[in-house]
């Protein structure tokens, strides 16, 4: 499919949707694509993280809802990026997942930069969560779960009810963008960082998002209790044991995730 591409490049997995006239939005055939590209990355060994963005001046302007309005309201559900399990789809995703936003971010496209675990943006960038205009909720639950906890309740509050666009310098602002580039430059910024990233060990930073994530929902103690296990873990790695080697004899890791 030319509109979700997937290419690994040293460890980074590039998923691009590439949909400019529609300012990306997705087709239900675009979703199968997109949804298992992701699981493709979740699953190869040599992929450390993975990078989601769209193409210049645009990313995802939600669903395509010419392709929603033809479905059956019973079949319309799966639009909505689940990653199975109840997981949205990147949150699902075992390693670190970095989104580049040139351009609009609308709905489903406002849900998966929220999933993302890193934000870079455009100067151009723009973000949407109008799903009550269209009489529907936040469609992965990431806006309504994940985003107060990014930005604050009161802010998610506002932009939910009012589907007001949230721009790039406010996104900064509020935390929910790490950086904002201008729009040449955002690519080269992404990549970079993306493989800042993969350089870490692999083994490390899938149990590093388990534990931001599962954090959320336990109390102090049953999270201390799983990070002392994680650690357990660690100790263990072959992962460990290359950062210290690497460290003692003063050259860079040789990280395998084992």
């Amino acid at each position: 499919m030319r509109e979700i591409r997937y290419e690994v490049r040293d460890h980074v997995a590039t998923l691009t949707i590439d949909r400019p006239e529609k300012r990306g939005a997705m087709t239900y055939a675009m979703l199968d694509e997109f949804t298992a590209a992701v699981a493709r990355a979740g699953n190869d060994p040599d992929v450390v993280v993975l990078l989601v963005t769209g193409v210049p001046g645009s990313f995802c302007a939600g669903i395509d809802l010419a392709d929603l309005a033809a479905r059956d309201p019973d079949d319309r559900g799966r639009a909505n990026g689940d990653g199975g399990g109840g997981v949205p789809l990147l949150m699902g995703c075992p390693k670190p997942v970095v989104c580049a936003v040139d351009g609009m971010a609308i709905g489903m496209g406002a849900e998966f930069a929220t999933q993302a675990d890193v934000r870079l943006v455009s100067s151009r960038a723009r973000f949407r969560w109008n799903f009550v205009h269209r009489g529907l909720v936040s469609d992965t639950g990431a806006g309504t779960w994940l985003l107060p906890r990014q930005i604050g309740v009161a802010a998610a509050s506002r932009l939910l009810y009012t589907g007001d666009d949230l721009d790039a310098d406010e996104a900064l602002s509020l935390g929910f963008a790490a950086s904002v580039h201008e729009p040449d430059e955002l690519p080269a910024a992404a990549a970079a960082f993306a493989a800042r990233i993969a350089t870490a060990s692999p083994f490390a930073l899938v149990r590093t998002k388990r534990l931001l994530l599962d954090g959320a929902g336990l109390d102090l103690g049953r999270h201390v209790d799983a990070t002392r296990t994680t650690m357990a873990e660690c100790f263990a790695s072959a992962d460990h044991a290359e950062g210290i080697a690497s460290f003692l004899e003063k050259r860079p890791a040789r990280f395998t995730g084992r």
